[in-house]
């Protein structure tokens, strides 16, 4: 009498389970990296804006527009005006570290802006355009 069973053996369902437990230790640490990748790219992103809105800020100034902010001279100016400079202001858990760097109209200045949310703390440069009163 032939049996014809139909179904897997046990070791090919061990042979599974190991290449499965083998993939899964070599993906995890790559996911588990992204989380500082994207943090570091939302820091990016946040220095970006704060230089995009300075630079949009001084051509507004230079054509005299009065909706411009001003002086913006240093970063500590930019800390004080930011609400202004972004709509909304600055994202919750970023600073701009003041920093006592002065320049003149027209010249850059640039500011350190700190991702709080994460730890360690995320940095990106925010070129600044300065204004002069």
């Amino acid at each position: 009498m032939k049996s014809d069973q139909k179904g897997f053996t046990l070791i090919e369902l061990v042979v599974v389970i190991v290449i499965l437990g083998i993939l899964s230790a070599v993906a995890l640490p790559k996911f588990i990296n992204l989380s500082n990748e994207a943090a570091q790219a939302a820091t990016q992103g946040v220095a970006g804006s704060i230089s995009s809105a300075t630079a949009i800020n001084y051509a507004a100034r230079k054509v005299s527009n009065a909706a411009s902010v001003g002086p913006l001279a240093s970063c500590n100016n930019v800390i004080t005006n930011i609400n202004t400079l972004l709509a909304g202001g600055l994202p919750t858990g970023y600073q701009i570290d003041a920093s006592a760097v002065a320049c003149t109209d027209g010249n850059t200045a640039t500011c350190v802006v700190r991702n709080t949310t994460v730890t360690p703390n995320t940095t990106a440069n925010a070129t600044v355009v300065c204004v002069s009163p």
